[in-house]
């Protein structure tokens, strides 16, 4: 029974380093996280460690692939994988099961090492959270090009601009209203997460974490002097794509740390949605979009943008443009909201 103990240390031993490698890699390359990444890596480093206080000569001497049971015994639907996030899904499942049966097996001869390769079975836990809460939102919003800003105060002009740019083009939609009182504006965000639901358009709450959550909007978007990124992970229901505006490189830096599904980059130019605010310009959609090219996090140029200076900011480096006026304000809406998202679609 001993060789046994060790043929399935062994073997759960690798299924586990295999599996973290997987889950290395989807971070590494999927997500173009460094910070997950070194997680992933570390825990692997960690399990290494941990067994090699174990004899490795009677590890080594213990396997026999070639007698084993199990190597031929297969299930077809167990190797089937249609994406990356389903090779996530897999290494996931497989590495706390490996470290579930290394923490039992283990305790024979060794309850120490046991209990530090349970630790190691919670540390998985935290990591595949992360990785879920950072990838499923990031992914749906890496499918966003036209992002249009609902500004108002007014239930029914919320709704019916809401409806026209969710069935002319729009990807993602943000409601944006600073001064309905909190009954009406309830409301109106559940009517407005029902809309772009029908109609398979991302719903985003500007400032309000509660009233995102409540009415079960796809997203909530900060501004640079609201609650911390945290708030929204330890609140949130499910992922949420979460977005936070940010106006220089510093603050860019300083956000993606947060690790947000995505950064505003603007103003880009003088709006009247925020007058007071300075626009920062193309240079800074350029860097900005540069920078971000080695970060697990989206983007969306904001601020003044029209179809006469669309290009400009698609040539800056920009995928995704959000437009508030150029829209709302528009004689037809709708056409306005077809024209941009054409441009948009004709340019990439």
């Amino acid at each position: 029974m001993d060789n046994a103990i060790y043929r399935i240390i062994d073997a759960n031993f690798n299924r586990s380093r295999e599996a973290l490698r997987v889950i290395e890699e989807y971070c590494r390359f999927g997500l173009n996280s460094k910070s997950l990444s070194s997680r992933s890596k570390e825990l692997r480093h960690q399990l290494c460690k941990t067994i090699s206080e174990l004899d490795s000569g009677k590890l080594i001497s213990s396997r026999n692939t070639l007698s084993d049971v199990g190597v031929d015994y297969d299930i077809p639907s167990q190797n089937i994988r249609n994406n990356l996030k389903d090779c996530l899904t897999a290494g996931c499942k497989r590495l706390v099961e490996a470290l579930r049966v290394l923490s039992e097996v283990t305790q024979v001869h060794n309850k120490a090492l046991a209990s530090q390769i349970e630790q190691l079975r919670y540390a998985v836990y935290t990591l595949e959270k992360d990785i879920v809460l950072i990838s499923e939102p990031l992914e749906k919003y890496r499918k966003v090009k036209l992002y249009i800003i609902v500004t108002s105060n007014y239930p029914a002009e919320i709704l019916s601009l809401t409806s026209q740019c969710a069935t002319s083009g729009a990807d993602c939609i943000q409601l944006r209203a600073k001064q309905m009182q909190n009954d009406d504006l309830y409301a109106t965000a559940v009517e407005f997460v029902k809309i772009c639901r029908d109609n398979g358009v991302f719903s985003i709450i500007n400032d309000r974490l509660d009233i995102a959550i409540a009415s079960d909007a796809d997203g909530i978007h900060f501004g640079q002097n609201d609650l911390p990124l945290e708030c929204a992970r330890q609140l949130e229901q499910k992922p949420m794509i979460i977005g936070k505006s940010t106006h220089s490189m510093e603050q860019l830096k300083s956000a993606c740390l947060e690790q947000p599904t995505y950064v505003g980059l603007g103003p880009v130019y003088a709006t009247t949605t925020k007058p007071t605010a300075d626009p920062v310009g193309l240079k800074y959609v350029n860097e900005a979009t540069s920078f971000l090219a080695n970060e697990p996090v989206g983007h969306v140029a904001i601020g003044g943008i029209n179809l006469e200076n669309l290009d400009q900011v698609l040539n800056a480096g920009a995928n995704c443009i959000a437009v508030c006026n150029a829209v709302t304000k528009a004689k037809d809406p709708s056409q306005a909201c077809k024209v941009l998202k054409d441009r948009i679609v004709a340019f990439k």
